[in-house]
């Protein structure tokens, strides 16, 4: 099929362009940056430059490669920022902004289906059951996560709603891997190793972790499988704060972790850090599973971690 990757250059983009070029797809991958042409191209896609949030560009580049599906992949979560409103800001307005210029130019071109991502980890807090599709979202989060929430929402209504093209939603989980901030190099292992990521409170927030590889997997599979809708990406595992920060910790050689209070890591962190670290609930894959022929090639955090960090 001609498929067009939107954000095809980042921490999914690349392996998942790689996978499809691979499954004999003719791959279109877009690109903000003109020094990744060249990376698309070794790849063996064709290259698209464009800005998620520039409306001429993006009809250019997907009337261009007349897809029959689109993957869309774009964030700005990889560049850094000095607190977790402004990381989240630009990614916010591609959910929303850029979601809305992407589906009208899938349906001027004719596209047939539009995979796009989400996050699993949005839920409203409350209850021991582990979440699924149907879950309440957080509507009245504290900022910044109302806003996070709301772009998601926002993006998720458009690729589900656009008349015409079978719409797919992958709410991934929290991604590690190469390339993540749970992998070599990445953030989050950095701060594991350093002693400065602590576990809040009780840490019972529980993380829906996904390997990378994994989520791009079921990433393929949903270009061609699949009822429109909403499916939660994530490992078979839920992780509590309290469980895999010290489980890091020891794999990295690093002291075990300290930790703080809720009225700390509010002050100190942000109020994400309550939220991520005591109040988020476990989410189930099972949808995933029936529909997508979701198969992990980890399907537990704990195996998955000693895998990357060796």
């Amino acid at each position: 099929m001609r498929i067009f990757v939107a954000g095809g250059t980042g921490v999914l983009g690349r392996p998942l362009v790689e996978a499809l070029v691979d499954r004999g797809h003719e791959v279109t991958a877009s690109t903000h940056r003109s020094e990744n042409i060249s990376v698309v191209e070794a790849l063996g896609a064709r290259p698209a430059l464009m800005d998620g949030l520039d409306e001429a560009a993006v009809r250019r580049a997907v009337l261009g490669a007349a897809p029959e599906v689109i993957v869309n992949e774009i964030t700005a979560l990889s560049a850094p920022a000095r607190d977790y409103a402004t990381w989240l800001e630009l990614t916010n307005r591609l959910r929303s902004e850029g979601t809305r210029t992407l589906m009208a130019a899938a349906r001027e071109a004719g596209t047939r289906r539009v995979v796009s991502q989400s996050a699993s980890f949005m839920t409203e807090p409350g209850g021991s059951e582990p979440t699924d599709e149907s879950t309440p979202l957080y509507l009245d989060a504290p900022e910044p996560i109302r806003s996070h929430v709301q772009a998601n929402i926002a993006a998720e209504a458009l690729v589900s709603g656009t008349p015409e093209i079978e719409g797919v939603v992958l709410r991934y989980g929290f991604l590690y891997g190469q390339g993540t901030a749970i992998g070599p190099g990445g953030d989050w292992a950095i701060g594991v190793a350093s002693g400065d990521l602590p576990i809040v409170g009780e840490g019972t927030g529980h993380y829906p972790f996904v390997h990378v590889g994994d989520a791009v997997a079921a990433t393929v599979q949903a270009v061609d499988r699949g009822r429109p809708g909403i499916y939660n990406v994530v490992g078979d595992e839920p992780a509590p704060q309290a469980d895999w920060l010290p489980y890091l910790a020891e794999i990295l050689d690093a002291p075990p972790p300290r930790r703080i209070s809720v009225a700390e890591a509010e002050e100190q962190i942000g109020v994400q850090a309550v939220y991520y670290g005591t109040q988020l609930r476990a989410a189930s894959n099972a949808r995933a599973r029936s529909e997508l022929g979701l198969s992990l090639t980890y399907p537990s955090w704990r195996e998955g971690f000693r895998e990357v960090f060796g």
